[in-house]
């Protein structure tokens, strides 16, 4: 697949996705390698949707570690059950937050993060990342997004 997405900027969100899911499953396809399907996804996310940062937190001797990520210089290592991240990891679920401020031990990598979902990917029944997107905008994600990055999550699981 060529390295170039073709999005209609002046789609919908939604539209956005649906022609952003294939276009990622054609890029991904036919690569084992776990990290560079990640760092393309982020980069991905990040041209077509411009959110303020994008990656992976990866599994690693029981705390979430920086991955491939898109945006800022970020917190490297988040323990279980902490933050946003830590608890989507914990939990094993989606967690959709519309003002960062007002989630209990929220994590503030960066002041401008206003809103953020982070979403476990699950390989195995075992949780062994997680892809947190932020926006500088409250009320940022909603279950479009969780549904659309769920479906990208799902061509990693996929591409195993």
């Amino acid at each position: 697949m060529s390295e170039e997405l073709y999005i209609d900027k002046n789609s919908s969100r939604e539209e956005k996705y649906k022609s952003l899911v294939p276009q990622i499953q054609a890029l991904i396809s036919g690569e084992p390698d776990l990290i560079a399907n990640m760092a393309n996804i982020s980069a991905a996310l990040k041209e077509v949707f411009a959110f303020w940062w994008v990656g992976f937190y990866l599994v690693k001797n029981n705390e979430l570690v920086l991955g491939p990520f898109q945006g800022p210089v970020a917190c490297t290592r988040i323990a279980l059950g902490k933050g946003v991240c830590g608890s989507s990891w914990k939990e094993a679920k989606t967690i959709i937050v519309p003002d960062v401020d007002q989630f209990p031990g929220h994590i503030a990598c960066s002041s401008a993060s206003r809103s953020e979902i982070v979403l476990p990917l699950i390989i195995n029944n075992e949780v062994i990342a997680v892809l947190d997107v932020d926006s500088e905008h409250l009320n940022h994600f909603d279950s479009i997004d969780e549904l659309y990055l769920n479906n990208i999550l799902n061509l990693l699981t996929n591409n195993e």
